[in-house]
This record gives structure tokens, C-alpha cells and sequence, in this order.
């Protein structure tokens, strides 16, 4: 029952990449749009709508992350426990 449990908080922690995608498509829709309406500030929104993909991409970066981390230590067991084994 733990070892299931701990499997599907592995998956379920790949829900933030979601989110991600989901600010990722609103940036760049908000960015169209705005073109759209004043081709004259393209640089300027352009500039914007790179740093909103930066801050919406690493939320997916830290749950993906998470995720990695979740498997390591399921696999291997505590990092700190891993490295004792290596000085013994």
C-alpha cells in the first residue's frame, strides 16, 4: 500500500507541467493578441512574453524536479544515506 502510494505522488507531481503549459499558451495568446492590436510595440511585448515563458517554465522545471528527485530517492533511498555507503 505504501510503495502504490508512493508511486502515484510520483505521478501526481507531474501535474505542475500542466500548469506550465497552460501559462505558457496565455503568454503567447496575450502576445498575438497584443501584435495584433499595435504592430509598433512587437519588440517590446515580444521582450515581455519571453520573461512570462521563463517564470511559467520553470514552475514546470521545479515539478519536473521534484518528480526526479521523488524517483531517486525511491530507488535509492535518502541522498544522505547514499553518500555514507560511498565513504564506507
Amino acid at each position: 500500500m505504501i510503495q502504490a502510494s508512493k508511486i502515484i505522488g510520483t505521478g501526481l507531481a507531474t501535474t505542475g507541467l500542466i500548469g506550465a503549459g497552460v501559462g505558457i499558451g496565455v503568454v503567447f495568446g496575450a502576445l498575438i493578441l497584443g501584435v495584433a492590436r499595435n504592430p509598433s510595440l512587437r519588440a517590446q511585448l515580444f521582450a515581455y512574453a519571453i520573461l512570462g515563458f521563463a517564470f511559467a517554465e520553470a514552475t514546470g522545471l521545479f515539478a519536473l524536479m521534484i518528480k526526479i528527485l521523488s524517483i531517486i530517492i525511491k530507488f535509492r533511498g535518502h541522498p544522505k544515506d547514499i553518500t555514507t555507503k560511498l565513504i564506507i
